[in-house]
């Protein structure tokens, strides 16, 4: 007999998750200057939305300082407009074609505001594992119904799948963990 699952495939999906929650933890304010943090604004030019990575070169040149150097005049106001509407609470100075950001410390209680963020955004990355776990369950499950695979073909994908699952769990909580400490370090 000779089995059509692909495990690659299921593994690559749970990296896509890993990766999407690494790029949404990334965006968190710390206290720390990160361009990153910039990501999620999106300006409106052009008649269209654009990140403003794409409208200037953004720079971190100190710990609590990004630089966004634009690169048309015409659109300084409505970069600034969109970072002072974002949820990042920073107030831009602005400087002919170049935007100043202080980060200001964090209070305690966007601290804890902050890790329940985090934590969210942990399960929702749990969940989505979990999903395709599910999934390739389902697939496996179909393999033995349509005699594509025997059962011990089956048991043995269930039990890779599981580990895979269980191995992308902890990578999860690691990176929260990680995140967690750089959010309640003062």
């Amino acid at each position: 007999m000779t089995s059509q699952f692909n495990e690659k495939e299921y593994s690559s999906k749970m990296d896509k998750t890993i990766h999407s929650l690494k790029k949404d933890i990334s965006t968190l304010r710390t206290g720390r200057a990160n361009s990153s943090m910039l990501d999620i604004i999106k300006v409106e030019v052009y008649g269209q939305q654009m990140p403003i990575n794409q409208l200037a070169t953004i720079s971190v040149p100190e710990a609590r300082l990004i630089t966004i150097q634009v690169w048309d005049q015409a659109n300084v106001p409505f970069v600034d407009s969109a970072i002072k509407k974002s949820d990042l609470g920073v107030n831009p100075q602005i400087d002919g074609q170049l935007l100043r950001i202080r980060i200001p410390d964090l209070t305690e209680e966007r601290r804890k505001e902050l890790t329940k963020i985090l934590k969210n955004m942990s399960e929702k990355s749990k969940v989505s594992i979990r999903n395709i776990r599910r999934d390739a369950n389902e697939d496996i499950k179909n393999l033995l119904k349509n005699k594509d695979a025997s059962e011990d073909e089956t048991k043995n994908f269930e039990k890779k799948i599981q580990k895979l699952t269980d191995d992308n769990i902890v990578v999860i909580d690691k990176i929260v963990l990680d995140k967690e400490k750089e959010i309640l370090s003062i």
